[in-house]
């Protein structure tokens, strides 16, 4: 939500921000949807990204509306120790890495 904010206040960007609270079943009516209206994907996830919720929803996408995307996460790496906030910057997790995604996902956009 930070990051939507991000791109509002700085970039006067309009997103929008799904919960995919799971992978399966996934909501693809909802992301399809979305997605036609935005063309342009982000997805932020607190673990591995190969595998993960992100690649569940590039494989829906490239079958139904491809558009261009940019994945936050941990990009196949181990674990590591840390705070929490250590740590959600070390794997770029925080609203301003993912305003950034999202503004290089969107640049992308034909």
């Amino acid at each position: 939500m930070r990051a939507a904010w991000i791109l509002k206040s700085e970039y006067g960007l309009e997103v929008r921000v799904v919960n995919v609270h799971t992978v399966k079943p996934l909501d693809e009516e909802t992301l399809v949807r979305v997605v036609q209206k935005c063309g342009a994907v982000v997805t932020a996830e607190e673990h591995q990204v190969a595998g993960g919720m992100g690649s569940a929803v590039a494989e829906l996408l490239a079958r139904h509306h491809p558009v261009p995307m940019e994945f936050i996460g941990m990009q196949d790496r181990f674990g590591e120790s840390g705070t929490p906030a250590e740590l959600l910057e070390h794997f770029k997790l925080t609203a301003p890495h993912i305003a950034a995604a999202a503004k290089k996902a969107i640049s992308r956009k034909k």
